[in-house]
């Protein structure tokens, strides 16, 4: 993984997390959102703690501020998503955490603008919104009446995520390892995951249920992991646009364990999100 270029550590990070999404998927009949948000970062604080302690290194870090912000936006933007797909399609509400990757291209050719720096490629920017456009031929998202807020709170979510990619990318650039990074957002996903399932409830374990959510948390840790090596090492919007790779990789999982039927608008968004 050491000198694995960044395209291939995203298109890894995304299969892990469509892995871990089958797992939630399954997990939420027995746990709340917030409590799954909490054991996700549980296990992830103590995978990096061991890993750490192996390798004879230290999470101490010089840049507690920037580590707050990045823990505070990312598990703002997981509650965030999961408060939409509580009264959203689940389709819906996915398109709407994907829309990072505009909301990224927007903020990076804002910054050019506002900054006078060089100019972010063309390329880059059609590459994510021809990707956005595979994961709508996918989804094929819906907003009913009533869910307006629920759609905002979706799209909100995405917008939040792009800041917490850029967030990564910069602690990159200033000499944090991967596992630091990893490791404080995880550290905010125990704090805001127990919180929320404070004021929710929390709900008995059985043995499928924490076998899911130790699952849960290894899947996502290790994908966090690649995807922060890969926010450090490559360009952002390269990064992000290659993310949308997840849904096709959601899509084959539906098709293959949940027996979701196969449509050419979806096969066609497929080849658009890949292409």
């Amino acid at each position: 993984m050491e000198r694995m270029p960044a395209a291939w550590l995203v298109v890894i990070a995304s299969l892990l997390f469509a892995t871990m999404g089958v797992c939630i998927k399954l997990a939420a009949v027995d746990y709340s959102s917030g409590e799954i948000v909490m054991y996700r970062g549980m296990v992830g604080a103590l995978m990096i703690g061991a890993i750490s302690r192996w390798r004879g290194g230290t999470l101490r870090t010089s840049m507690p501020a920037q580590h707050f912000l990045r823990s505070l936006t990312g598990v703002t933007a997981l509650c965030l998503w999961f408060y939409a797909i509580a009264a959203l399609p689940l389709a819906t509400a996915m398109t709407l955490n994907y829309t990072s990757s505009l909301w990224i291209a927007l903020f990076l050719l804002g910054g050019a603008s506002m900054l006078g720096t060089r100019a972010v490629d063309g390329r880059l920017v059609l590459a994510a919104l021809v990707g956005f456009v595979g994961v709508v031929l996918v989804l094929r998202p819906t907003v009913e009446e009533g869910q307006l807020w629920y759609g905002l709170a979706g799209l909100f979510s995405g917008m939040v995520s792009a800041t917490g990619y850029l967030q990564v990318a910069s602690l990159g650039r200033a000499g944090e390892p991967e596992i630091r990074i990893v490791f404080y957002f995880s550290i905010g996903g125990v704090l805001g995951g127990a919180l929320l399932t404070t004021l929710t409830g929390w709900h008995a374990h059985t043995w499928s249920g924490v076998g899911l959510l130790l699952a849960v948390g290894v899947l996502a840790t290790v994908a966090q992991l690649l995807l922060t090596r890969a926010y450090v090492r490559g360009p952002a919007l390269v990064v992000a646009s290659l993310q949308y790779l997840g849904i096709g990789f959601s899509f084959l999982y539906d098709v293959l364990l949940l027996n979701d039927r196969v449509t050419w608008l979806a096969l066609a968004g497929i080849v658009l999100i890949v292409g």
